[in-house]
Order: C-alpha cells, then structure tokens, then sequence
C-alpha cells in the first residue's frame, strides 16, 4: 500500500492531498500511517526529509474535532525554525477542514503575543517545550482535552537540554491519549521516554532517505590552515546558486564568515547568539538568494526548512556517522541532485573510516583546487517592511506599489515573504536603491510603512 487514497481518510484531508500533489506514500508514511490512524502509538526513527511530518499531521487532523475550541494536539520540536516549518505543513493539509485554529509557541519572543492568541484555545498547538511548559504552568494552556502528543526530533530536544520539560509535559498530559515519538537516533534517553510514556509502540526504522545516485559526496584532506582558502576556491569553482556550510562551534562559523566575508563572498553565520528577528531575517535572506552561502552549527541548523538546496559543505568533520547523515541528507532532496563536500584534516581520518564502516561506503577523495578565488556574489538584496499580514498587507500590494511608481519590472522582483507583523521583498542589487526609495518615500495601499535595507 503506497497511495494516499488507499489510507481511510476523511475527504477534507484527501482532497488538500490532491491538490499538493501528494500521491505516493515515502517508506516512513507508508509503515507508520496505518498504526497512526487506528490511535496506536509510535516510535520512529526517521531523518529530515522522510516525511514524518505529514504522517503525523494527518494523524492529529484525522482524529480532530474542529467544532471543539479545545487544545487537541500537542507538538513539541527543538526549534522556532522546525515548529514554523511544522505549522505551516499542518495548515496546508487542513485547509479544507473550515475553522481549524493552529498556533506557534516558542521562546524568543514575550509571552504578550502568546498569552492574547490564547484567550481562545487553539486546535493544535506546536512550540518548544520550553515555551510550552512555561504556558502551561501559567494556566494559559491547557491539556485536559489533548488526543495526541508528538515528539519530534526528539534526540535534539535531550541534546539541547529539554529533558526535564519535556518530562514535565508529558506528566501534565492525560494518560489516555496518543503518544507519538520521532528521532533520527536511538539513545538511551529515547527508550526510557517511550518505555516510561508510549503504551506498546509500534517501532518503526526508515533508513536515511539519502539517495547516493542524486547526492555526490567528495571528500578533501587538507591541513587545517588551509581549509578556509580551500572552501573559498571551491565554491569559487562550482558557483552554486546557496550552499550551507557546517562547523561545529559557533566561534568558528563566525571566524569563517569574517574569512569569506573578506575574500568578497555573500555570506551569513547563523548562530545561537542571534536574536529571533535577526535568525526570521537570515533565513528570509538566505532563501530568496540575497545570501549565496549559510554557515551554520547543527543545533542552529536544526529544523531549518530550505528547499532544493544544491551544496552542503562540512567544514568540520561531524560528531559521528548520524550528523554527518544528517547534514548531507539536507541536499538530494525530493528527487533532486546535490552535492556533499567535506574537508577533513589528517587528525580526523580515523574517524572518517569509521563513518565508512558505520555507513557501509567508501568516500570518495579528490584535490582541492587552487587558483584566485571568484566570490559568489547575491543576485538580489532585501527591504524590510515593518507591516504584515495583521496591517491586511499582501504580497501583491508590495508587487504593486514598487512597479506602479518606482518604474520597476516584475523581473526585477524576486521572493516577497509576509509574515504577521514584517514583510520582505528581494530586489536585483542593481534596482535596489530606486526600489527603497521608492517605498520610503511613496505609500502602499495608500499608508506609509517603515522601510529599511537588511544588510
């Protein structure tokens, strides 16, 4: 059974399916859904891209009860970047069920916003679990009602410390309910949790949807001195549209984005001490190609949603055989072709064999090229709206007031994302003044915005 319309859905969620042209089950969704449909709980080991997150989100919708203003479904996450990918993957599959009420709930930002949304109890809510214990201890949130409890990735959450709220949770949560529990690891943590809180769980284990044919992996031995000014003529060879790039501390992503930043690269470092706007406004950049190249860590990357992503580069060599599975797995996606570069120094090759055992392959070694440099430059660069969805703004009023006045061409134009309270459009580097000037000094639907370039 690998359709969609063998599973026993409602028609509202096979009719959203249809239309997001959703046919074929991936392995994940095909050895879960039956067992997640029928009430049962579950354990998966599953990796980014498996598809986890529509096999459980048909599960909370199937079994929701829209014309109930009560907390039904309890989704906890590591990340503010997961849980928005989460939520947004959940409006799309219950888009034709009228009056479904889904709600983000993360640190970053004050309980204000959090505690007014909630004076009407949503559907479904999808937070960390630090920010989603803290409501729940104000009373703001309640789980007397709650059907089904996910974990997902939860071998990040016990990485990043959330053991004891998520514990705490699941004791606040009624006992009769359904727990559903995803990890890409098995550690020892995980099975105590499910062993303490999932009543005879289906255990279910997808291998890693990496396809070796669609992702190239190569591999580069080179002394640590040199690996900056390898990185830079690698990327200066293979001029890739974005490239995210790994290291382990947040320390060296800064280093290596002052080095590339220097050698006249489009770069951003993403990294733990930014605040929450300044990590919305680096992804914001990074995927409408106003940045060329993202330097990341794995617990800032976590969770992040980038799409039809060409290179991943692992300037660090990974913790172990997972993360580095973990990391590449983000390229390849969804049928199409990436690349995998990793640059190891001689003190780590003994832990490069052991990935090899671990993974059953043998990488393949090639010769970093030289020659000067040829940086990667942006085609576009961002503006700032300080008006969203909440002020009625849309992407075509944005559309709209920078071609009718400023004499800018829809080509000029590139992604224009709107979010609650901010809007941002990508605009080709050579238009981007007149385009800025255009909107601090016009109106869009006839108010005036604060507008500003985000560098």
């Amino acid at each position: 059974m690998t359709d969609f319309a063998a599973l026993p859905l409602r028609p509202e969620l096979k009719l959203a399916l249809d239309q997001a042209n959703f046919t074929e089950m991936t392995p994940i969704q095909e050895e879960s859904l039956p067992a997640l449909l029928a009430g049962r709980d579950v354990i998966a080991q599953a990796k980014t891209g498996s598809g986890k997150t529509a096999a459980f989100a048909l599960s909370l919708l199937q079994s929701l009860d829209a014309s109930q203003t009560t907390l039904q479904a309890l989704v906890l996450c590591p990340t503010r970047e997961l849980a928005d990918q989460i939520s947004r993957e959940i409006r799309m599959l219950a888009r034709k069920i009228p009056n479904v009420k889904v709600l983000t709930l993360c640190g970053g930002v004050t309980l204000r916003p959090h505690l007014a949304s909630l004076a009407h109890m949503p559907h479904i809510a999808v937070g960390t679990p630090g920010r989603i214990l803290e409501l729940l201890e104000k009373d703001a949130l309640k789980l007397t009602e709650l059907k089904i409890l996910v974990l997902d990735e939860a071998d990040r959450m016990l990485d990043m410390g959330f053991i004891e709220s998520i514990s705490d949770i699941l004791r606040r949560a009624p006992t009769a309910r359904q727990t559903l529990l995803f990890s890409a690891t098995y550690p020892p943590e995980i099975r105590r949790i499910s062993s303490q809180f999932q009543n005879d769980p289906l255990s279910v284990t997808v291998e890693s949807t990496l396809n070796a044919q669609e992702c190239v992996q190569q591999f580069y031995e080179l002394p640590v001195s040199q690996k900056a000014a390898a990185l830079a003529a690698i990327l200066s060879e293979l001029q890739p549209r974005s490239a995210l790039v790994f290291c382990n501390t947040r320390h060296s992503v800064k280093d290596l984005a002052d080095d590339l930043h220097q050698r006249g690269f489009s770069v951003s470092a993403f990294h733990g001490d930014l605040d929450q706007r300044e990590r919305d406004e680096m992804l914001v950049c990074f995927a409408n190609q106003s940045a060329r190249v993202l330097i990341a860590t794995d617990v800032a990357a976590r969770g992040l949603d980038i799409q039809d992503l060409p290179l991943v580069v692992n300037f660090d060599l990974a913790s172990d055989a997972d993360a580095h599975t973990h990391r590449i797995g983000r390229t390849a996606r969804a049928g199409a072709h990436g690349v995998a570069i990793t640059l190891v120094a001689a003190a780590d090759k003994r832990r490069v064999e052991a990935f090899e055992a671990a993974l059953s392959q043998r990488f393949v070694w090639h010769t970093a090229p030289s020659g000067k440099a040829q940086p990667l430059q942006a085609e576009y660069q961002t503006l700032a709206v300080d008006a969203g969805r909440q002020d009625k703004l849309r992407a075509g009023d944005l559309l709209g007031a920078l071609t009718a006045g400023a004499g800018l061409s829809a080509q000029d134009i590139g992604k224009i994302d709107v979010f609650p309270t901010r809007s941002y459009v990508a605009i080709k580097s050579a238009r981007f003044n007149t385009a800025l000037n255009q909107l601090k000094t016009g109106k869009i639907k006839g108010r005036s915005f604060r507008v500003r370039k985000i560098s």
